[in-house]
């Protein structure tokens, strides 16, 4: 998993998959594993899911860049306190999910909150197919 900055603005950790190191083999699968850590969670409730490929091809003047053959959203919040009206801004958390045909780019904005990346991270590394250990 990498942390960067979209944009020089955003900080975003993404993890790069190929479809060969996961068990998971579409956007949709990927979506349902993920709402069950969600609902699985003490404090993050789901919201919802929201297509974002779906939603581009609709608008005459939308772009999708070449490879990208599927990418949702899956939205949810892990908010304990709400004793800012300023902390909204920064509230529901999404991780995206890209399919490219051979691999996944999955990706999530850092949150505010330690607690809340240590999940969303956890979540997106268990994507990765652990090897067997070879026995001795």
């Amino acid at each position: 998993m990498k942390q960067t900055l979209l944009q020089e603005k955003y900080p975003i950790y993404t993890l790069e998959v190929s479809k060969d190191e996961t068990r998971f083999t579409d956007v949709e699968s990927v979506i349902a594993y993920l709402k069950t850590c969600i609902d699985a969670h003490e404090v993050a409730r789901y919201i919802g899911e929201f297509d974002h490929l779906e939603h581009t091809r609709s608008l005459p003047a939308g772009r999708i860049a070449e490879g990208i053959e599927s990418a949702k959203h899956i939205l949810f919040c892990f908010g304990t306190k709400l004793l800012d009206p300023h902390v909204m801004a920064v509230r529901p958390r999404s991780i995206g999910v890209v399919d490219q045909g051979d691999r996944f780019i999955v990706t999530f904005l850092e949150a505010p909150m330690p607690p809340a990346n240590e999940a969303m991270e956890r979540w997106v590394k268990a994507l990765v197919e652990q090897p067997n250990p070879i026995a001795a």
